[in-house]
């Protein structure tokens, strides 16, 4: 009886182990077909008014990994109506900031909590490597953490004030409704860029992700509602930028719109906002240089400008896609990059030796192809990559080679355009001056390197380099306590930082007279 029992639970306990196997395999490799996942309006997970859905595509293997539903321009009134009344109305405002605060350090708690599922639901969504996905959990939950922590820390400020018997103060009170868009690329990242600084300042919001990556966003409405966000104070739609987005852009009682994303979109976005004059936020992209100076750290100088660009196969705003060398070193440079790039592993996010996974779709990776066959036809010289991959393991993703074109120069399209891919470009330059130049020649300023041990030249050179970011001996590096955003066409605003939370903020001037005394300027001379 003893054997048959003991029998009885290894059986079970193998079955157990055998169907969690089996259910965590089929996530990770993106077998599971889901229920439809709803929009989060009013504190209410609610189907799309016009129920109907949209399939998320693993881009490993074009496999379904998720259904949701799909929102259109009414789904987008009611999100916003919701988001209106609670700040009209409701308490999220008028709580005191540390309050607020706690709230949103909730969050972050929860964020660390679920961290592990979280990086593999992004690895889904977006084709990543499971390491790059966890280390954007860690930084995810580090915003959150950073705005909860500095919430109830600037309450305004005393101005002196030049009249006798006066107080002079200036308030900040939040914005109001904010409308937040948020890209493909990075969808969890972004949006807790936006997120948690909105929701210290007091203001409540509707955001939209991303139609082909909104599964980590989905869940962490969920960790909001769990942490005790008010109703109505967190709504999130889920549909298309041209109809959704441009509801959120458009509606008179939306107060901000914050967006990144395409350059393209941005114009209509702040065409769009202009006619109710409503405040814009935008973060556009960028087509950014990499200076490297003959007198770098070569090895490292080397190593860098890899990371620069294929972490997410090239899909980050701030890659450093433009690599501008000096010409004594150039021919060396080119050759140990080539040398690296051909032992770059393609393959699964949920690989651990997998090193660069696959673009987010079949749209972009035409766009990519295209990107790189123009550049070809403009005299670009491709020292390695510059096609897909011919591994059979690979044929079903959306994969493309690692790239490396030499022989460029500012006037072609690929050192001018944002190709969004695992693409380097390499200009040489002699000077110092022609360095700074070339990095300059582009309608984009989000951010740059410079690569040298002298740090007066490096200090020269980024006081001349238009760009919101720059980085000496280093590159793609942030942290939420400095701000981020660009210049020219990468859009205005700022992101992260105190100043990313002053722009969910308004200003507000207080005189108060102390000892009001009449002026008799009006009617007091009798006819």
């Amino acid at each position: 009886m003893i054997a048959l029992t003991i029998i009885f639970w290894c059986v079970k306990l193998l079955l157990f182990r055998t169907l969690n196997f089996f259910l965590t395999n089929l996530t990770e490799m993106g077998e599971v077909h889901l229920q439809i996942k709803k929009q989060f309006i009013d504190g209410k997970w609610v189907h799309a008014e016009r129920n109907e859905s949209r399939e998320v595509i693993n881009p490993f293997n074009k496999e379904v990994i998720a259904k949701v539903t799909e929102s259109d321009k009414t789904d987008a009134k009611k999100a916003i109506l919701a988001a209106r009344n609670a700040f009209d109305h409701g308490e999220w405002p008028t709580m005191s900031a540390t309050e607020r605060g706690n709230v949103v350090r909730k969050i972050a708690e929860l964020i660390k909590r679920d961290m592990e599922e979280l990086a593999k639901l992004e690895t889904l969504d977006t084709g990543k490597t499971l390491e790059e996905s966890r280390w954007d959990m860690e930084d995810i939950a580090g915003v959150f953490a950073y705005y909860a922590d500095i919430a109830d820390k600037d309450g305004g400020e005393i101005i002196e004030s030049p009249i006798p018997n006066s107080i002079s103060k200036v308030v900040y009170e939040p914005v109001g409704v904010c409308a937040q868009i948020t890209p493909w690329n990075y969808p969890l990242l972004q949006a807790s860029w936006k997120l948690a600084p909105a929701l210290v300042a007091g203001n409540t919001l509707v955001m939209k992700p991303s139609e082909i990556t909104p599964l980590t966003t989905i869940k962490v409405f969920e960790l909001m509602e769990e942490a005790g966000v008010p109703k109505g104070v967190v709504n999130l739609v889920l549909g298309p930028g041209n109809t959704v987005g441009a509801e959120l852009s458009e509606n008179a009682d939306v107060d901000l719109v914050s967006f990144t994303g395409g350059i393209e979109t941005g114009k209509k976005i702040m065409q769009a906002a202009s006619h109710t004059v409503k405040k814009v936020a935008l973060e556009l992209g960028g087509k950014n240089p990499n200076i490297v100076f003959a007198d770098a750290d070569f090895d490292i100088a080397v190593d860098q400008a890899l990371n620069a660009v294929f972490f997410h196969a090239g899909q980050v705003c701030s890659a450093g896609t433009r690599l501008i060398v000096e010409e004594s070193i150039h021919d060396d440079f080119v050759d140990a990059l080539v040398k690296r790039v051909k032992n770059i592993k393609l393959g699964s996010g949920f690989e651990e030796d997998t090193e660069m996974g696959p673009l987010i779709s079949k749209e972009h990776l035409q766009k990519v192809i295209n990107y790189v066959d123009k550049g070809i036809e403009e005299g670009a010289t491709v020292a390695i990559g510059g096609k897909q991959p011919d591994a059979e393991e690979l044929k079903n993703g959306f994969f493309y080679m690692p790239t490396v074109l030499t022989n460029c120069t500012t006037t072609m399209s690929v050192v001018q355009h944002e190709g969004f891919g695992p693409v380097i470009t390499v200009e040489k330059f002699t000077t110092e001056e022609e360095a700074i130049a070339l990095a300059n020649d582009s309608i984009y300023g989000l951010s740059g390197g410079v690569w040298t041990k002298d740090l007066a030249k490096a200090e020269r050179c980024v006081a001349k380099m238009r760009m919101g970011t720059v980085w000496i001996n280093d590159f793609n590096i942030y942290f939420p306590h400095a701000p981020w955003g660009g210049y020219k066409q990468s859009g205005f605003g700022r992101e992260l930082g105190k100043t990313g939370l002053e722009e969910y903020q308004e200003q507000k001037h207080v005189f108060v007279n102390l000892k009001p005394e009449p002026i008799n300027w009006f009617g007091t001379k009798e006819k």
